[in-house]
């Protein structure tokens, strides 16, 4: 089925993070690269932006707070134009995306490869991100819908399955997540979102509106009614992390500084899906994705959330708000 227009292209920039300690964060977990090109790629429609734009601009003070490598980095950093653009999922796509998700179950060793697979053999429902004309198609985000039932008998899904069944440690969740792995799995959507930490948040909303219209056209589109009622969801289940504060009770901000939070959502997407949530739960994780001095009270988090999909409306209208 041929994608229908789901882009816009962006008129405006915003702020790479939503807090002054969410900048911090992001800038010491950007690597400086040159943005490649793909080429031969069919989309809808391209999303523009600058690239000076998306390195936050930092106060004498916090530049003070930055290794000077970071520092050398932002001086350094030059005008660069880069315009994004959303794909189908593609054979050629599986590096890009394994990369992305490759601590999806934190540091746990499974199938990933077949779980990308079906991620890219899903071109119906799904979306990648890329850069216009790069030759080597970096992909910098993947976000898409799996329904749990439909893909039970593949072992990566048993895999996920067995992995959310044992970081699950609150004993009034478990019933309710065993409920959404198998007796109501033809209803659930495995909602699968991760992207490059320093991509503009102004795709987000384009990118979410995209996957969700596709989601809707596919209950309508699709070839056959087996297939048609495996996009009828009435939940999604999601996989993300976060990053909570080690010892909330403890750490106090001195005399001049803003207030310490205690959680820092990677994705600002993901606190709109908390509010949303009919439950979640949180567990440790093992790998850390940013080491800095910024970070040392933090702890990385895995964060696992049922959002009911009448609730969705509600995301797509807050998350628009939150960006523009």
């Amino acid at each position: 089925m041929p994608r229908r227009p789901i882009g816009r292209r962006l008129a405006k920039h915003q702020p790479l993070a939503f807090s002054p300690f969410m900048r911090l964060l992001a800038f010491a977990s950007m690597a400086r690269r040159d943005l490649p090109h793909p080429k031969d790629c069919q989309c809808s429609e391209e999303i523009s932006f600058d690239e000076k734009e998306k390195v936050p601009k930092l106060s004498r003070k916090e530049k003070d707070e930055q290794s000077s490598d970071s520092s050398d980095e932002e001086d350094s950093q030059g005008d660069v134009q880069a315009d994004f653009e959303f794909f189908d999922p593609k054979p050629t796509d599986f590096h890009g995306v394994k990369t992305l998700l490759q601590n999806y179950l934190d540091d746990k060793e499974w199938d990933l490869s077949s779980f990308v697979d079906l991620i890219l053999e899903q071109t119906t429902v799904g979306t990648v991100v890329k850069v216009a004309d790069d030759e080597d198609e970096s992909v910098f985000a993947v976000v898409t819908a799996l329904n749990l039932a439909r893909y039970k008998d593949n072992k990566c899904f048993r895999e996920v399955k067995e992995f959310l069944r044992k970081v699950c440690s609150e004993k009034n969740i478990t019933k309710d997540l065993e409920m959404l792995l198998e007796k109501k799995a033809q209803d659930v959507g495995l909602l699968v979102s991760q992207r490059v930490m320093n991509l503009p948040p102004q795709l987000l909303p384009p990118l979410y509106d995209g996957l969700f219209d596709e989601v809707a056209w596919a209950t309508e589109d699709e070839p056959t009614g087996e297939l048609r009622r495996s996009f009828r969801f009435k939940s999604y289940l999601l996989v993300t992390k976060i990053y909570k504060l080690k010892n909330p009770q403890q750490r106090k901000p001195r005399r001049g500084e803003e207030d310490i939070e205690e959680t820092i959502f990677l994705k600002p997407e993901d606190e709109l899906f908390l509010e949303l949530s009919s439950w979640s739960f949180t567990f440790p994780m093992c790998s850390q994705l940013v080491t800095s001095q910024e970070m040392k009270n933090y702890q990385l988090m895995g964060l696992v959330m049922a959002v009911e999909a009448n609730k969705i409306p509600k995301f797509r209208q807050l998350l628009n708000s939150l960006i523009d």
